[in-house]
């Protein structure tokens, strides 16, 4: 019976509240306890993360002393054999380890309007480190330097053709005309600070006395920036000019009524003593990145050419190419005699190359102001212009703006060089005036098929523009969904709520924005790659089914999710967010 005799004492466990001095003593106790050492220094000897955020205790190398004082370190438990083969343990200091191919590296490229590139190479990844450079210091003269236009992507070999966006040579082009529009000169220049309507005036060339006059008057020309729709235009200045008539004027509204995609359109002229003189200025459309035929094809001739010792130019301008600048030129002129006007000025100086091939005669106009009390008859006027027209063509055929001197030689030139019909037409220009040499009777020796020709070729290009327009069509989609982004991300609160943009579905759209943007390599750097940032827009902009995993920053949760659940999320926040804002 003593084996089934009761214990003298109980065996239960006594329960009883805890006081707050125990609490106080096992927190002094936690408290003062040394730092727990790193589990890679016990299985390997080193951790590689010591240096890299590791927030354990990793004692100093045996032999080396530290003037530091550092916890006193744990005597390391006895090992079993299996602890040899545990995974190398990763401590908590990145999110998302993803390891990334290395950037290729391509071929240099330095186009000819950017010989200081911003960027030392061109990887396919932007690296934004080197901006610090410029944003450094204040300077008391900022020097802007040349675009560097093909950042977007490296180039794209010959056999695959760019179908997404636009092409490289004419993406070049418009930057370079953007950038024009807000290029300043380094050189020191005095303007005023506004003048009629128009602010920020930029010379457009060198003001110098060797400049060249019109007439009698000498004339400069500006880039100015309009109050009224904030468009960059041309003001031509004609210096210490006394208008003594103001219904010269009416000759400007006359030529602003004429739009003609050949003519550089004239806007309007008034008066100034803004540069402390009496000045015309007369106001056209700015076409960037432009060049006369005066600096395109007689610039750079030698003197001898230029002075009538010429033959057969060596870059001599293909048939092609001359004849659509001859029909051009004859349209611009056609439509101003329909108009009851003169061109009056049809010189290399002043016919403008604004595009492949593409010709805009320009400072029309300025003449009827300048010598509006001595006009000379509308119709002698027009005579002018074909005999102007006339020389400018064999200026073109022989390469010298002096051929006329010599003219045997000039149209012996012509003759060996181009086809009769371009020799005919020149000489003809060139005649005498009679009642039935017209531009219509020009038009005529040009002839209806070289005509259709030309207007075959303008809607080729016409299709082209179209094609490249279209590749550009729907690239805004990808602005609109980072507004959206930024619309949701990080909102302190709605409807009473201050953690509404971390909870229920926008707790999905936070963590693919981390995947998105705040990805870093194995290094723990961030990975600023715009393909991967690119893709991942696209596919969400389209909903695909792709799954995609998606890790919390304190690595503690884990969620795959689709594209397509993601972009369900971010319109139901974004709709909450619209009905709330009505």
């Amino acid at each position: 019976m003593a084996h089934f005799s009761r214990p003298q004492s109980s065996s239960a466990v006594k329960i009883s509240q805890p006081t707050d001095e125990d609490d106080k003593a096992k927190f002094s106790q936690k408290k003062d306890s040394p730092q727990r050492q790193c589990r890679n220094i016990l299985i390997y000897g080193s951790c590689r993360f010591q240096d890299k955020g590791c927030i354990y205790y990793h004692p100093p190398p045996s032999g080396t002393s530290t003037d530091v004082a550092s916890p006193e370190a744990p005597a390391p438990p006895s090992l079993s054999a299996q602890a040899v083969n545990a995974p190398v343990f990763v401590p908590r200091t990145s999110v998302d380890i993803v390891p990334t191919a290395p950037s290729t590296q391509s071929l240099p490229f330095t186009p000819s309007a950017s010989p200081t590139p911003y960027y030392a190479s061109q990887e396919v990844e932007y690296e934004g480190t080197s901006l610090g450079t410029y944003y450094g210091t204040a300077q008391s003269v900022f020097v802007r330097q040349p675009l560097d236009y093909h950042l977007y992507t490296n180039p794209i070999p010959e056999t695959f053709a760019p179908s997404h966006f636009i092409s490289d040579n004419l993406r070049e082009d418009l930057q370079k005309r953007s950038e024009l529009c807000h290029t300043i000169p380094s050189m020191p220049y005095h303007v005023p600070e506004e003048l009629q309507g128009y602010h920020s005036l930029v010379p457009l060339e060198p003001i110098t006395p060797e400049r060249r006059k019109i007439v009698s008057w000498f004339s400069t020309v500006y880039r100015a920036t309009s109050m009224t729709d904030g468009a960059a235009y041309v003001l031509r200045r004609i210096e210490n000019f006394r208008l003594t008539n103001h219904a010269a004027f009416g000759m400007i509204e006359s030529w602003s009524r004429i739009r003609h995609p050949n003519i550089v359109r004239v806007r309007e002229a008034f008066t100034t003593r803004a540069f402390n003189d009496s000045s015309l200025i007369v106001c056209y459309d700015y076409h960037p990145d432009s060049q006369s035929l005066m600096e395109l094809y007689f610039r750079s001739m030698p003197p001898s050419i230029l002075h009538g010792q010429f033959s057969a130019p060596l870059g001599r301008i293909p048939e092609a190419t001359l004849w659509t600048y001859i029909i051009q030129i004859a349209n611009a002129i056609r439509a101003v005699h329909e108009a009851g006007l003169a061109v009056r000025m049809i010189d290399p100086t002043k016919i403008l190359l604004t595009g492949k091939n593409r010709l805009r005669i320009n400072a029309c106009g300025i003449i009827d102001v300048l010598l509006y009390d001595t006009l000379q008859d509308t119709g002698l006027a027009q005579q002018d212009d074909l005999a102007m027209f006339g020389r400018l063509v064999i200026a073109l055929c022989c390469g010298s703006i002096t051929a006329l001197n010599a003219l045997p030689k000039a149209v012996e030139v012509m003759s060996r060089v181009y086809s009769a019909e371009i020799k005919t037409l020149a000489l003809y220009l060139i005649s005498k005036p009679t009642p039935h040499k017209t531009i219509a009777q020009i038009m005529e020796l040009i002839g209806t098929n070289r005509l259709a020709r030309e207007m075959d070729e303008m809607q080729i290009a016409h299709d082209r523009l179209e094609t490249e327009l279209m590749s550009e069509l729907e690239n805004g989609r990808l602005v609109r969904l980072l507004c959206k982004f930024g619309f949701i991300n990080e909102r302190p609160e709605f409807a009473r709520e201050p953690r509404w943009s971390e909870t229920g579905d926008r707790y999905i759209i936070k963590l693919f924005r981390d995947y998105v943007f705040h990805q870093v390599d194995e290094n723990g750097n961030p990975v600023v790659n715009l393909s991967h940032v690119l893709t991942c827009l696209n596919k969400l902009d389209c909903g695909s089914d792709e799954r995609v995993m998606l890790v919390s920053r304190d690595e503690q949760s884990c969620l795959v999710v689709s594209y397509k659940e993601v972009k369900a999320c971010i319109e139901s926040a974004f709709s909450d967010l619209s009905r709330a804002s009505r």
